[in-house]
């Protein structure tokens, strides 16, 4: 069995926490790089067979820009908090028609003392979480 992240990875995403600035950060890319980013993107690529057996329909796209994995950087324009990055690391494996329709995604979320993964849905629209919702009651 593969074993894409490791101590280094979890001590990187501590330690950034602690030093959510650009300096740090740039002065530790190189570790971010090589025990967050790349294992992860691997993680992503060894996932491809294994996803396409749930169903041909998922996506496990290890493309560095548009593709599973999420940026590090931070959105902080709307947030009260403005540190650059986060302090964790996540990937998402979707549906090849998410933008035409709503469907489910699988999700990756690694952070230290707080890694897990999931499935559902992001915000569905009311029609489909009622319908959703019947279907889980019905079943």
């Amino acid at each position: 069995m593969t074993t894409y992240f490791s101590d280094a990875s979890f001590k990187f995403l501590r330690a950034l926490a602690r030093h959510n600035d650009k300096t740090w950060f740039n002065d530790h890319r190189h570790q971010y790089e090589a025990h967050v980013r790349q294992p992860f993107l691997q993680l992503i690529t060894d996932l491809q067979p294994a996803l396409a057996e749930v169903s041909e329909h998922y996506r496990a796209d290890p493309k560095t820009q548009g593709g599973s994995l999420f940026r590090i950087y931070r959105d902080a324009r709307f947030s009260n908090d403005k540190s650059p990055y986060k302090n964790w690391q996540g990937a998402r494996l979707f549906h090849e028609r998410r933008r035409q329709v709503p469907a489910p995604s699988f999700y990756i979320h690694l952070q230290p003392g707080e890694s897990f993964v999931g499935a559902g849905l992001w915000h569905p629209e009311p029609d489909t979480q009622r319908k959703l919702r019947q279907f889980i009651f019905d079943n």
